[in-house]
C-alpha cells in the first residue's frame, strides 16, 4: 500500500516580490514612538492623557472581519481609512468630558447602554484627523526630498498644520494594507484598538521610505527613540512670591526680597510636569530628585 504525503506550500503573492515588506515592523515602531509623542502634547493630552500605546503591527485584510464604522481622510499623498473602536472612543469621550480624568481608576462604560450621540461623532473625526496627521507625517518624514507630495495652493507651508477634511468611509476590500494601533488605559489596563486603512499610493510611499534606508548601501545604525532624540526646553521655576503693588513701588536698590526655597517646579511650556531638589554642584545650580507633579 502506497500513500502519497501532500506538502503544503506557502502561496507567494506576485504584488510584493522586490517590496521591502520585512521592513514594515521598522515602520511600524517609528510609527509608535510618533504616536506615543503625539498623544503627550498639551493639545492631545486632555484626550489621550489617560492611554499609552502598547503596540502598531501592519496586516492585510482577509475579507471576513468584523464590519465597522470608517472615516476617510485625504492626505498629501492618497486616502488614510479609519476606524476606532466604540469602547476606545467612549473611554476618550469620558476622559475628556467626564470624571475619568479625575478617577484613579476609569469607570468601565457599557457601549451598549451607551446610545450614539452626535458628541461622540465629532469626537471621532477630531480623533481621526490627529492620528491620521500623524501617520501622514510620518510616511513624509520618511520619503526621500524629491519624492515629498507638493503642496497644493492654498495648503499650509512647511512647519504648518495640513487640515484633513473628513468624508464618511466604506470598509476597506480584501487585500487592503491595515495599521493596527492597541492602546490602552494608564489607570485600569484595558486595552482597545482604532485602525488606519492605506490605499495603493500611500503603500507604496511606506515601502519607497523603507526602500531607500535599505538600498543606502551603508549599514544604518538603528534609530533611537523618538523620546531619546526629540528636543525640549524645560523652565525651572524656583521660587514665587506675592507681594501687593505699593511693595512693588517702594523697592530700592539693595533691598532684600526674602522667600523660602523648597522644591522647584519644572516646566515644559504651560505645563507643571515635575517638581525638583534644588542643589549646588561645582557653584552651579542644579535641579534633582524629579517627582511627577501632582
Amino acid at each position: 500500500m502506497t500513500t502519497t504525503k501532500q506538502t503544503q506550500h506557502q502561496v507567494l503573492d506576485p504584488s510584493l516580490l522586490g517590496r521591502p515588506v520585512h521592513l514594515l515592523p521598522i515602520f511600524a515602531a517609528q510609527l509608535r514612538d510618533d504616536l506615543a509623542q503625539s498623544m503627550r502634547l498639551n493639545m492631545n493630552r486632555r484626550y489621550w492623557g489617560g492611554f499609552t500605546v502598547q503596540d502598531v503591527a501592519f496586516s492585510r485584510l482577509e475579507g471576513n472581519e468584523i464590519r465597522s464604522r470608517w472615516l476617510s481622510f485625504a492626505a498629501p499623498a492618497g486616502q488614510i481609512a479609519f476606524s476606532l473602536e466604540r469602547k476606545v472612543l467612549l473611554s476618550v469621550l469620558n476622559y475628556r468630558y467626564g470624571s475619568g480624568a479625575k478617577a484613579d481608576t476609569p469607570a468601565v462604560v457599557d457601549e451598549a447602554t451607551v446610545r450614539v450621540t452626535a458628541t461622540e461623532e465629532r469626537l471621532a473625526v477630531v480623533l481621526g484627523q490627529q492620528l491620521a496627521g500623524t501617520l501622514a507625517g510620518r510616511i513624509e518624514l520618511n520619503l526621500p526630498v524629491i519624492e515629498k507630495p507638493a503642496l497644493a495652493e492654498g495648503e499650509a507651508e512647511e512647519g504648518g498644520e495640513t487640515e484633513f477634511k473628513p468624508a464618511p468611509g466604506s470598509h476597506p476590500p480584501k487585500g487592503t494594507w491595515v495599521i493596527t494601533v492597541t492602546v490602552a488605559e494608564t489607570a485600569g489596563g484595558a486595552t482597545g484598538q482604532f485602525w488606519f486603512a492605506l490605499d495603493k499610493q500611500l503603500m507604496a510611499s511606506v515601502l519607497r521610505g523603507l526602500l531607500r534606508d535599505r538600498d543606502s548601501g551603508k549599514k544604518s545604525k538603528a534609530a533611537a527613540p523618538l523620546a531619546q532624540r526629540l528636543q525640549v526646553g524645560l523652565v525651572g521655576r524656583l521660587a514665587s512670591k506675592e507681594v501687593t503693588l505699593g511693595t512693588l513701588y517702594d523697592l530700592q536698590v539693595g533691598d532684600v526680597i526674602p522667600i523660602s526655597l523648597s522644591r522647584a517646579d519644572v516646566l515644559l511650556e504651560d505645563s507643571r510636569l515635575f517638581t525638583a531638589a534644588v542643589t549646588e554642584h561645582k557653584g552651579k545650580l542644579c535641579l534633582t530628585s524629579f517627582e511627577d507633579a501632582e
